[in-house]
């Protein structure tokens, strides 16, 4: 404890923490105005759960966003190649390699800014720039206009979830931490579904005319007034950001080491390397599966059922609102309850558990004949979909050190988003186009498509339980 002239004691441990430095183990670490503080894991207690949970929920609302501007595309399938001239694989260029090729590349380097300064400025500055470029591509009159809009949406997008990950790793303890990662991560399908039903009505609303009048915008498309309408609000969620304080770093004893350019990111990953590969690889499929359903669900359901894109973004908006979340906190839940247990792999068994699951209404999902069947599919199929994604996120915080924790989920979210971004629309689109003769057969492609990469994402998770049993013990031991 400092003594009567407010100085620190020279006892190992102790904390002083002043405008400029803070003193941890007697090692003196020079911080910028924006560098967030940081305390021994034991020495600091976790915030209150009000503000912890409040934090979550602005990150949640934050997240939700973010997948309403990247998955709207989705919705406006039709009136894009129409007005465009471009057929299923450029569109889902559109929607999977352009936002994908930044978002992923970028994630890293923004994510070491995250790991010495402020999360939360951090986010601020992607949410506002992510926003004003979903916006930006309701002014496109071409296509590589489109294209590079929707780079400009996945690089604000790269600041978001590994930030996130630190945040939420340090605003509860371990034993709670699946629960939380898993409300966070249900943003994204309540951001898929809400995409889904606001765009469904926004379209509905807006093509009523060839063209729309905005102010500041004059005549626009209905598809480009969708865009400009959905993207705006996201500025004034950015701020929201700044209604929490950031949270101390908990686990952190020393100065972080400078100079090295992802060399200790990288030497860590190695020493776990077939942890890390199965986990990477495990749901990084899975993902090409959801996004590839994600991005081509309501044309399957157009051109299968007649349906208009009011009437899909409705019934597929609640589909995705209801049982994505449903899953993803089950999914938490399932961890937590491992871990509880003692299980040094519970998180991993729970992502494991919901891959497993999601194979059988993969398949069954888009070749159901009627629109009755679809639906119940459909449903186990966000269901499960979504049961191992706030799994996935904890197992990193388990395996991975406070002052590598951005860097880690960045690198996860950058063979995530690679592969199941940046592949799972364009493989089910060349299926449908190039290899089964048109469009038409859309539905059997995403059914192929699952058959094949659900099982070998449920086959990597399996062989990675026991290397990650392995990790979390060396992890816990340090």
């Amino acid at each position: 404890m400092p003594d009567k002239n407010n100085k620190p004691s020279n006892s190992a441990g102790n904390l002083h923490r002043d405008q400029h430095f803070i003193v941890v183990d007697e090692v003196a670490v020079t911080m910028t105005s924006l560098s967030p503080p940081v305390a021994p894991e034991s020495r600091y207690p976790y915030p209150p759960p009000a503000v912890a949970w409040y934090a979550v929920a602005v990150l949640l609302v934050a997240y939700t966003n973010s997948f309403i501007d990247r998955t709207i595309i989705a919705l406006l399938v039709q009136p894009i190649q129409r007005d465009l001239g471009i057929g299923d694989t450029q569109l889902s260029l559109l929607h999977g390699f352009a936002f994908a090729i930044f978002y992923t590349t970028l994630g890293l380097p923004i994510a070491r800014l995250s790991d010495r300064h402020s999360r939360r400025w951090i986010i601020v500055a992607g949410t506002i720039f992510w926003s004003v470029m979903t916006a930006s591509c309701g002014l496109a009159q071409r296509y590589w206009q489109l294209f590079l809009a929707r780079v400009g949406v996945g690089v604000g997008e790269a600041s978001l979830s590994p930030a996130a990950y630190s945040m939420i790793a340090d605003l509860f303890p371990r034993e709670r931490l699946g629960r939380a990662l898993g409300v966070y991560s249900t943003g994204v399908f309540l951001g898929a579904g809400l995409a889904f039903i606001i765009g469904g009505l926004v379209v509905k609303m807006v093509t009523v005319a060839d063209t729309v009048s905005l102010p500041l915008f004059g005549e626009v498309r209905p598809w480009q007034a969708t865009f400009i309408l959905v993207g705006l609000p996201g500025v004034l969620i950015g701020l929201l950001m700044l209604t929490f304080p950031e949270p101390v770093r908990h686990g952190v004893t020393a100065a972080l080491p400078q100079g090295r350019l992802f060399g200790d990111l990288f030497a860590f990953i190695r020493t776990h390397r077939r942890t890390f590969v199965a986990h990477f690889l495990g749901f990084s499929l899975a993902a090409v599966v959801f996004n590839g359903f994600v991005a081509w669900a309501p044309a399957q359901w157009m051109r299968d059922f007649g349906l208009g894109p009011g009437q899909v973004g409705v019934r597929l908006g609640l589909i995705i609102v209801v049982f994505g979340p449903a899953g993803i906190v089950c999914g938490g839940l399932l961890s937590d309850w491992y871990t509880r247990r003692g299980r040094l792999d519970g998180t991993m068994r729970a992502g494991l558990v919901g891959v497993a699951g999601l194979v059988l209404p993969a398949v069954l999902a888009p070749i159901m004949p009627t629109m009755g069947l679809t639906l119940i599919a459909y449903a186990a199929f966000f269901f499960f979909s979504s049961f191992p994604y706030g799994a996935a996120a904890a197992a990193l915080q388990v395996v991975t050190p406070n002052r590598l924790r951005a860097q880690v989920s960045a690198l996860y979210l950058l063979c995530l988003n690679l592969i199941g971004i940046g592949l799972g629309p364009t493989v089910m689109a060349a299926i449908g186009e190039y290899l089964l003769g048109g469009p038409q057969y859309l539905g059997r492609a995403m059914a192929i498509t699952a058959a094949v990469v659900t099982p070998l994402a449920a086959l990597a998770l399996y062989r990675g339980l026991a290397p990650f049993r392995e990790s979390a013990r060396l992890i816990a031991a340090n």
